[in-house]
Formats: structure tokens, sequence, C-alpha cells
């Protein structure tokens, strides 16, 4: 029997990965890998090892998770080392927790390897804290997409009165209608928000506003993309480092846009 590790290959930045994760795909017999994965940190990889992509776009999914399951389950029956690598972390908005119990049926050994989340990271990079002690002492990593839309309504209610800062995961699509739900129940139309598209690469974007104005001032943001909403957004003003490194090194990087 061999070995499964879900492996968080990080936000983007390929460096951003831990050491641990670049040990273990340098041992790896078969790697699936997402889409949202850096192709770069595949070169840590033997030659030989089966390199299969596994990758998900809104519209289009290359393997379904069951099939995903099905060829870790596989693999390592044969006793190979496998490494399903993550975009983040497996278990923040990564399906880990599937692929585990899956794993789990089958008695299958496995190991999590955390991963930095672009939850965290994306504002990082932006130049915005999550947490401040004048200003946020709550956070919240949610989905921008729930599981009904008959619940949206409740879902965006609670989340209104809730964390000072939220940071919203596949948000993008539905930004107008979160705007709208979380200025009816009870956040300040003021309230500024980020959205951070590829976060930690040389073609971030980052597009800042109001709960009000965003929806019109980030429509050129795709996804993959954050929303970063509270006060904290406002720290960017002073903290924003990237982008400026970026320009006093002369690469490339995507159009920076500030309310």
């Amino acid at each position: 029997m061999g070995k499964v590790y879900l492996v968080g290959a990080g936000p983007g930045d390929p460096d951003l990965i831990t050491i641990k994760g670049v040990k273990i795909i340098s041992q790896s017999d078969v790697i699936l890998y997402d889409r949202l994965v850096n192709e770069q940190l595949l070169a840590y990889a033997p030659e030989q090892t089966i390199r299969i992509y596994c990758g998900k776009r809104p519209d289009h999914h290359a393997l379904k998770q069951e099939q995903i399951n099905q060829l870790l389950c596989y693999y390592a029956s044969q006793g190979k080392v496998v490494t399903r690598l993550k975009g983040g972390d497996p278990f923040i908005f990564g399906r880990g927790g599937e692929e585990v119990l899956a794993l789990r049926k089958y008695q299958i050994p496995f190991e999590i390897v955390p991963g930095i989340t672009s939850g965290s990271a994306a504002p990082a990079y932006a130049g915005i804290p999550l947490t401040h002690r004048q200003i946020s002492s709550s956070v919240a990593f949610v989905s921008g997409v729930t599981k009904a839309e008959e619940d949206s309504e409740a879902y965006w209610e609670h989340l209104a009165k809730g964390p000072d800062t939220l940071c919203i995961y596949m948000g993008v699509k539905n930004l107008s209608d979160i705007c709208k739900y979380l200025i009816r129940y009870g956040r300040d139309a003021m309230t500024p928000i980020a959205a951070i598209y590829y976060g930690t690469t040389q073609v971030q974007q980052t597009v800042t506003g109001t709960l009000e104005t965003i929806a019109l001032k980030a429509k050129q943001i795709k996804n993959p993309a954050m929303l970063i909403i509270g006060e904290v957004v406002r720290l960017r003003e002073h903290i924003q480092w990237f982008e400026e490194m970026a320009s006093e090194e002369s690469e490339p990087l995507g159009a920076v846009i500030s309310s």
C-alpha cells in the first residue's frame, strides 16, 4: 500500500509553498494537480513522475471529484507515493475533506500538508491586514456561493451582522448581489471593499471601492479573485508594497485601481 499526501501549493507565488510540500513533491510517483497550482512547482518532481491535471473552472471540470477520488485510491493501492497538489490550503475551500473521507473508506494512509490560503495571502500582498487592534478583531473566510439560491438572503444576513472583516472566495460572479444583501442587512454602504485578482502573482490586480461602488469599479475583475470587506481595506493606502516593489524593479504588473 502506498500513501497519499494532500499538499497545499499556496496562493500562486511558487516561493510560498512550504519546505515540506517541496520535499513531498520531489518524492512523488504521481501528482494530481489543480488549475490554480503554479506549474513551476511540478519541476521539483522526478522526470518519471506521472502528472495528472485535475483543474476545475466554473464552466468546466477536467475531472469530476469522484474520478479524482478514484485515482487517488487506485494509485495508492498500487504502492505509489501520490501527491494531491491543491491551490492554497487543502482544507480551506479545497475539497480536501471530501478526498480524505474517500481515502478513509478504503483504509489508505494519508497525510495533510497545510498551505498558505489566498484568503490571507492575497490581502497581505495588496497591503491589507486582516486584523488591526483598533479596527478589526474578527475575520471570517466564507464562500461567495451558497448551496442553494434560496439560502442566499439568510446566509448574507448572518454575515452582515458578523465579523469585522470578510474574506470571500469565489464571490466575483455574485459581487453585485453580495453587496446588495450586505447593505440590506445592516452593513454601511460606505464600507470599503477590495477585489484582488490572482493575488501574489505578477498579474495581480487590486480594485478598491465601497459596497455601493465596487460592482461597477471592478467589472474587469474575473476569477480567481478574493473579496475583502471591512475597514481594514482603508489601510491599503498606507501599506501597499507589492505593486510598489514591482514598479521599482520595472517588472510588468497588472493595473492598480484605488478608490
